[in-house]
């Protein structure tokens, strides 16, 4: 909600407590403390615009039947020089309270001082969060499930960016380990087939077509130099040569998809300043660790996890749990971050406790980690569930789906969802230009507006700042609605912010759509009443202000016709 908004509440529940004061000195309540009440608004605008369960709340302990204390504060309560008009009693007691029409006028006065600040908090206060995300694997193209993470990731980070937080979006590389490895292998396999027969491919190796393109791009630029090298520096001279290239991809179809990160941290870097031997020390000398069957282990299981985990194997080498712990080391204490937000896939269940766990025998909040869980995406055509392109047969990828669907609905209809709720994105509707289709609809009607305001140009009205006797004029329903609804967005992104979850902003700009649709078919705005025309003009740049607000933190176009 916006602070108008909150404002008003926080007078009604001190008008409240004050009528109280009243009814005690008066001798109609009984001198007991007030017990904690509610103030909320009603589902049925009916029921007022705020509504209190004080009486009910208060029963037990002014000993009355909350219908007796609901008149006592009915009675006694002072609403002058409030946003409110009157207070009624339902039922058995509950308080129902109703504004004035000044107050829809404050917060139309509130959307236009704003402008395109307007949504804006200062709610995080500044804390540093960095949002990590997609951080696809280094050694292919990236898949549906990371065209998911992508957007959902890109629009928390703005979510937590409007509500008030210095938000840094970051890459995590991981250009070092097994899956290099293994990159290593099946690009030395490749490259040995374009000369030699009988070398088969590892079957746990990278199949992809990719692989065959770097095999191939490397023989044209080196041909057979590095045929008879020796096998190390045949892998090294390979990865050098194609892993750039593939981070290199990885970020020019990110900014295709409008991503553009602070930071691309390479895991490398932590192998190479000595971080992740550090890290396997500072655990040690902690003594959270020990050995069994020539492995080093992490007494994970005193620390919350399910049970305890090998940090280095008996040959030596550390697993991948290490450089992890290390790279979160580096962003919550080494770099100051107040937060780490990851967004990862739905196998990564069982890694957070595990991270958790690390954190804690580190001597560092837990909590401030915290994990998006991002279940899995069903490509869905004709209604049914498919799995590879018919045009290429191969898996979807990122850049694939892009070249079918435009980059506006792929963001939106990736958030059309929570995170953790499993998703079918439909193709079909993405690219329709009907109202099924919640982008168009939304992006309609900002277009809509904007063509309202220039028919009302081109018939030569003159819009302008309407004054509050005018703004007053706006007092049917469909008016009130829309306005109400404006006052929240605020408090919504604040909500997702809170609770990582984008996608109650998308529901928020759908639901600001339909109530402008709904206004501008039950009320004519170029009206004969010119005072009314203009209020109702100033009423359709506040909606088509707000709707290109929320679409621009969301990085999707507001088009101004279609």
């Amino acid at each position: 909600m916006s602070l108008l908004v909150k404002q008003t509440q926080r007078e009604l529940k001190t008008r409240i407590i004050d009528a109280l004061g009243r009814a005690v000195a008066n001798g109609e309540l009984p001198a007991e403390p007030i017990p904690d009440f509610i103030i909320e608004k009603p589902s049925n605008s009916a029921n007022g615009d705020f509504s209190a369960n004080v009486a009910m709340a208060s029963a037990r302990a002014f000993k009355k039947a909350p219908r007796m204390i609901a008149e006592s504060i009915v009675k006694n309560l002072d609403l002058s020089d409030t946003l409110f008009e009157r207070a009624e009693i339902a039922g058995p007691g509950f308080l129902n309270f109703f504004l004035s029409q000044q107050y829809y006028t404050e917060i139309l006065k509130d959307v236009a001082a704003k402008g395109d600040t307007y949504g804006r908090s200062d709610h995080g206060n500044g804390k540093k969060v960095i949002v990590e995300f997609v951080s696809a694997n280094p050694t292919g193209p990236m898949h549906i499930g990371n065209a998911r993470g992508g957007a959902i990731g890109d629009c928390l980070a703005s979510v937590l960016d409007y509500a008030g937080y210095n938000v840094t979006r970051e890459f995590y590389v991981n250009d070092a380990g097994n899956q290099i490895e293994k990159f290593a292998t099946s690009l030395e396999v490749r490259y040995l087939q374009l000369y030699k027969d009988g070398i088969e491919m590892p079957e746990d190796a990278y199949h992809g077509v990719d692989i065959i393109e770097h095999a191939k791009n490397f023989a044209a630029e080196y041909g057979d130099k590095f045929v008879e090298a020796d096998s190390a520096e045949r892998r090294k001279a390979l990865v050098d040569f194609a892993l750039p290239k593939n981070i290199e991809g990885l970020e020019r179809d990110l900014l295709q998809y409008r991503i553009k990160y602070d930071r691309w941290f390479r895991e490398s870097a932590l192998h190479n300043d000595g971080s992740v031997m550090g890290i396997i020390e500072k655990l040690k000398e902690l003594g959270v660790t020990y050995e069994q069957d020539g492995a080093l282990w992490f007494k994970a299981s005193e620390f919350g996890n399910d049970k305890d985990i090998v940090l280095v194997r008996s040959n030596g080498l550390a697993t991948y749990i290490v450089p992890d712990i290390a790279y979160h080391y580096n962003k919550l204490v080494t770099r100051g971050n107040d937060i780490a937000v990851n967004v990862l896939g739905a196998d990564h269940h069982g890694y957070v406790p595990r991270m958790k766990a690390a954190l804690t025998a580190l001597g560092i909040d837990a909590s401030r980690l915290d994990c998006v869980i991002m279940q899995m995406v069903n490509l869905v055509r004709d209604g049914e569930t498919i799995k590879l392109s018919k045009r290429s047969g191969k898996a979807i990828t990122l850049t694939t789906l892009l070249e079918e669907v435009p980059i506006d609905a792929a963001r939106f209809f990736f958030n059309l969802r929570e995170p953790d709720s499993h998703f079918d994105f439909d193709l079909d509707l993405a690219v329709r230009e009907t109202s099924q289709n919640p982008v168009y609809y939304v992006q309609y009607a900002h277009a809509r507006i904007c063509s309202i305001l220039k028919k009302a140009a081109g018939e030569g009205v003159t819009l302008r700042k309407a004054t509050d006797e005018e703004l007053n004029l706006l007092c049917e329903k469909e008016e009130k609605e829309l306005i109400s609804h404006l006052s929240l967005l605020t408090d919504e992104i604040i909500t997702a912010a809170k609770e990582y979850n984008p996608a109650k902003i998308t529901h928020y700009v759908i639901e600001l759509a339909a109530l402008f649709h709904k206004f501008y078919n039950a009320q004519r705005v170029m009206c004969d009443n010119e005072s009314l025309m203009q209020a109702r003009l100033n009423l359709c740049v506040a909606a088509k202000d707000t709707i290109k607000n929320v679409l621009t933190m969301l990085k999707i176009n507001a088009p101004e016709a279609m």
